[in-house]
């Protein structure tokens, strides 16, 4: 099935759509003013260790402090492989001490960057590990022999001072020896880079600069399938081809700047399929639907018939409906960049065979997913239970905020719920002050139910406290916003 990569550039933000038979796949968005640190390498500052947690939150000059644990810390893993006992971090690091990190995990939410020792370089074909002597192959190439002839490859092309290793990624099969000689080369110059950059700046400070979002696509995106890639801006254009030539010449034949007159994200109904994926219901063909709802702990996501009635029975109707429900979910994790657990409410089956069919197509939907996925069988509620592993901030997170008027909750407390907390709140006020009148501050729906269905209250507390009570609207006040004034 062939894959279309659609690249919209703009000054504030680059955007790439997938798009696999006509339906969006992926969507990733990188903004100029708040563009991912994964890969980013970093001289830090240790702000605090903290051995209960065998942690350290580091300093490298960003929001909040990172953090980084023993387990992702090179000096402690090197010594465990010879030893039972790890080092303990307390033993490895202390306040102040300034350190080469590099960030494997973006901040998400309140969490900081997480963050190892352990640097790693990616190339067009090979992945360098300045600190790791072992030369690995990528598990998607399967064949033994293949593997280990890559390997030697590699080891023969390595100059003899070299005490780094490398990585064979899946790109390099069908590398001649020039191209690997030059990632090679392009590899160690990065590194040496970075390492003269350590020892004149001072912590903390950015040492290296991951390719931008349009670059890792025509690094790591592109694959057999892929049939184009279209780029909306010539300046761009330029530039990307540019890189293709010294980079990854074997996308510029797939590579065409779109000079078309409607935006590209609107030709291919992208947009579209953007604000569908910040709804929480998504509609399947069949009439059934999802109800996906993210929150910090976790995400769910419900099946439901809907108005689908089409099998033999309820049976056949309820499993074909999980079916479809399957590739949908799929799709949604994918599209939205769901992340962490992830809790499937499929429509209950009575069959077992309906549900290990349904189960088994999950799984063979989710191995497209460039993301780890790991999928456990139905529980004993008849839930699925999934995790899938989160490198950056979700769809929703990127181009959303909390509703100013419920904080996030999806609720508000009701205008007479308001009116009975201000009551409350009177009553209180009076109690410990004595001032000439009091004056409530309210939005417009929360000071018209006091004038109509609770002036009655409103006017049993004036007489009950002895005071008069005023009300003003505040336009800009929300529904759950009062004041109470004393004058």
């Amino acid at each position: 099935m062939s894959e279309n990569i659609l690249i919209n550039i703009t000054p504030q933000e680059t955007r790439v759509a997938l798009v696999l038979q006509g339906a969006v796949q992926e969507l990733h968005i990188e903004r100029t003013l708040s563009r991912g640190r994964v890969g980013n390498v970093y001289s830090g500052k240790v702000v605090r260790v903290l051995p209960g947690m065998q942690s350290a939150f580091i300093d490298i000059g960003l929001e909040r402090a990172a953090f980084l644990h023993v387990a992702d810390i090179w000096e402690a893993r090197a010594h465990d492989g010879a030893s039972t006992a790890p080092i303990a971090i307390e033993k490895i690091l202390h306040d102040g001490q300034a350190l080469t990190v590099q960030v494997i995990k973006d901040p998400i939410g309140t969490k900081g960057a997480r963050l190892s020792t352990q640097v790693s370089i990616a190339g067009r074909m090979l992945v360098y590990l300045p600190q790791d002597p072992h030369i690995g192959i990528s598990q998607r190439i399967e064949n033994e022999a293949e593997r280990e002839l890559l390997r030697k490859r590699v080891q023969g092309l390595l100059p003899a001072q070299e005490k780094g290793g490398y990585i064979v990624r899946t790109m390099a099969e069908d590398a001649s020896e020039a191209d690997l000689q030059a990632d090679i080369e392009y590899l160690r110059k990065t590194w040496s880079t970075i390492i003269d950059a350590s020892r004149i700046r001072a912590a903390p400070q950015l040492l290296y600069q991951d390719l931008s979002l349009a670059q890792r696509v025509l690094r790591d995106f592109v694959h057999d399938d892929t049939a184009n890639i279209q780029i909306d801006s010539r300046e761009n254009f330029t530039r990307l081809h540019d890189f293709a030539t010294t980079f990854t010449p074997s996308v510029l034949g797939r590579m065409q700047h779109y000079t078309g007159e409607r935006p590209l994200f609107d030709l291919y109904g992208v947009e579209e399929e953007i604000e569908r994926a910040l709804g929480r219901r998504v509609d399947l063909k069949s009439g059934g639907y999802l109800i996906v709802d993210q929150t910090e702990a976790m995400t769910t996501i419900d099946v439901n018939t809907g108005g689908y009635v089409g099998g033999r029975n309820f049976d056949d109707t309820i499993f074909k409906t999980n079916l479809e429900a399957a590739h949908a979910i799929a799709r949604q994790l994918r599209l939205r960049n769901l992340g962490g657990i992830i809790i499937l409410d499929f429509i209950d089956m009575e069959n077992l065979e309906h549900r290990s069919t349904v189960l088994a197509e999950l799984k063979k939907t989710l191995s497209r997913d460039r993301t780890k996925v790991s999928v456990s069988g139905f529980s004993a509620l008849g839930l699925v239970e999934m995790t899938r592993k989160r490198t950056r901030e979700s769809l929703a997170h990127i181009l959303c905020e909390s509703c100013p008027a419920c904080g996030g909750k999806g609720e508000v407390k009701t205008a007479r719920t308001i009116c009975y907390e201000i009551l409350r709140e009177l009553l209180r006020e009076a109690k410990q002050f004595n001032p000439r009148e009091f004056r409530v501050l309210a939005a417009q729906i929360v000071i018209d139910m006091f004038l109509e269905e609770e002036s009655q209250h409103l006017a049993m507390l004036g007489d009950f406290i002895g005071k008069p009570i005023s009300l003003q609207v505040e336009t800009v006040y929300q529904q759950e916003q009062y004041d109470i004034i004393l004058m």
